[in-house]
């Protein structure tokens, strides 16, 4: 059937955030074609308004005025570290910002609430969600410290998350000594692609972290002898084998086993 329209034509009308990765960021391009994952939006406009909602309230207008429906988006950090572009501004005092994303269309929660100081809101989920106040937000930060971030206009929330007790708990960690860290240093390869594996490396500041090529550093949290959390997922595992004093392995568990990487 015939329409009128070119095939140029065609993929002019399609939302620049469905397209190549130059126009998934903004610009507005004609492209060839359409992304792999298209009518879904593109995985680089997605991880980039939620990086843009930590603080470049400019990037994230722009952004919203091409496509608003990327204010209700999330990404994911890593094994399950979900985060949102309102629970990025929440948990950076990004105040302006989680007003312009909420006005696109962001569902605000507990933590988007604590950090804007609503009081209402917070006491109201509190009361009808015992123990809410405990949930972590992204990158396992807690909800006082989102109220924290939330300065003078959240200081009532601040009085009453403290006054619980139980809203600044952090995900437990075990204590591991430099010495322990080199242990599980080095590369683990689980396939036979240029980035089938990962590098488990020491960070600045000491800290043991975990990355694969494709992604970005997770700071992992000891929570067993040779096991660990990595930041924002309490439920996923990173497990070693380690014989000689030597890790050998790893696998990643999310409840179940999923991959095993030697090194």
């Amino acid at each position: 059937m015939k329409t009128g329209l070119s095939r140029r034509g065609l993929i002019g009308l399609v939302p620049s955030a469905f397209l190549l990765p130059s126009a998934a960021l903004g610009e507005r391009t004609q492209a060839s074609s359409v992304h792999p994952l298209y009518p879904s939006h593109h995985p680089d406009a997605v991880k980039e308004i939620v990086s843009m909602s930590h603080g470049s309230i400019d990037r994230v207008r722009a952004m919203l005025k091409d496509t608003p429906a990327l204010a209700k988006s999330a990404w994911d950090w890593g094994f399950g570290d979900w985060e949102t572009p309102l629970g990025a501004a929440a948990h950076t005092g990004q105040a302006e910002i989680a007003r312009v994303l909420i006005d696109h269309g962001a569902q605000p929660d507990i933590f988007a609430f604590a950090m804007l100081g609503n009081l209402d809101a917070v006491q109201m989920l509190v009361k009808q969600n015992p123990g809410i106040q405990k949930n972590l937000g992204p990158h396992g930060i807690t909800l006082l410290a989102h109220a924290r971030f939330g300065g003078e206009k959240a200081a009532a929330v601040l009085a009453y998350l403290t006054e619980l007790g139980d809203a600044g708990t952090a995900a437990p960690a075990l204590p591991l000594t430099d010495s322990e860290k080199e242990t599980y240093v080095g590369k683990y390869t689980f396939g036979e692609g240029v980035n089938d594996h990962f590098v488990v490396a020491l960070s600045k500041s000491k800290a043991l972290q975990i990355q694969r090529p494709t992604g970005v550093n997770r700071m992992l949290n000891r929570v067993e002898e040779h096991g660990f959390a990595p930041t924002g997922a309490p439920h996923a595992r990173i497990r070693f084998t380690v014989e000689g004093g030597v890790a050998v392995s790893l696998s990643v568990h999310d409840l179940m086993p999923v991959l095993v990487a030697k090194r």
